[in-house]
């Protein structure tokens, strides 16, 4: 195998590999499909964990999927290896023009929307296998890019308000009305969202710190209330509520250390 840069050596690999081996030999772009989906899943995981030794494999896995991609590209004749590094570098020249000599500096979203083929709309183009909260953020990144946007965060705000108490009124209403609440909290999380992008706040992140951040100290409840003695299952809420601001306490003292 030619070694060269890189991706030439994982795309030679995953070229040998198609003749020599069994199951790299009938492996097609949809049976790949849901690899590539879990393998960018992973690498995301290892960068929210800035672990350079797991960011370095996942990189790898991640990469050997898009060298798969360029092999079955060629393998089709739809395009090959050079194709794909000519569009990337046309694009990225694209929309950095001042960077280039081609022009003036340009808007990201004016760039973006020139880039789309005549006839398509400002949301158009996104992947409806996005997952929700990333969509919703991209949803509104496109519509502020046009102008449909609040000055500052002062209306955001005020839309989360707005939302919370269209919530609070609907759980007055019971079960009967679980098909509207539901619309009210999707309301709720978009407005959250919309919050966050304006306060240039990645909501994926501060949800996934908030996540990290509730995993944490629920795992030290269970630690406390094992040391105590105390089942979880039949402990009350106080005690459980106490465990809890004990261990926020603790959390606070050793931040301030």
């Amino acid at each position: 195998m030619q070694e060269n840069s890189p991706l030439d050596r994982a795309i030679a690999m995953v070229a040998d590999l198609r003749e020599r081996c069994s199951w790299d030999r009938v492996q097609t772009r949809r049976t790949l499909r849901p690899y590539l989906i879990e393998e960018a899943h992973e690498l995301a995981a290892a960068l929210g964990g800035d672990d350079p030794a797991a960011i370095r494999e996942e990189v790898a896995d991640l990469m050997l999927h898009l060298a798969w991609q360029l092999v079955l590209g060629r393998e089709a004749g739809d395009f090959t290896p050079d194709d794909v590094a000519d569009d990337l570098v046309a694009k990225m020249r694209r929309r950095h023009p001042h960077l280039f000599d081609l022009g003036q500096r340009e808007q990201w979203e004016e760039l973006k929307a020139r880039e789309r083929k005549v006839g398509h709309g400002v949301l158009d183009g996104l992947p409806d296998t996005l997952p929700e909260l990333l969509m919703a953020y991209r949803l509104q990144e496109r519509a502020a890019g046009v102008g449909f946007d609040w000055p500052d965060t002062n209306g955001p705000v005020s839309k989360v308000h707005e939302e919370l108490a269209e919530v609070e009124g609907e759980l007055l209403g019971g079960a009967s009305r679980q098909d509207a609440l539901e619309a009210e909290i999707g309301d709720l999380f978009f407005a959250v969202v919309n919050l966050a992008r304006k306060a240039g706040v990645q909501p994926g992140a501060a949800l996934g710190r908030a996540n990290g951040k509730f995993a944490r100290r629920f795992r030290a409840i269970e630690a406390s209330a094992a040391e105590r003695g105390l089942d979880l299952k039949q402990a009350t809420l106080e005690e459980l509520d106490e465990i809890w601001d004990e261990v926020k306490r603790s959390e606070t003292r050793d931040e301030r250390r």
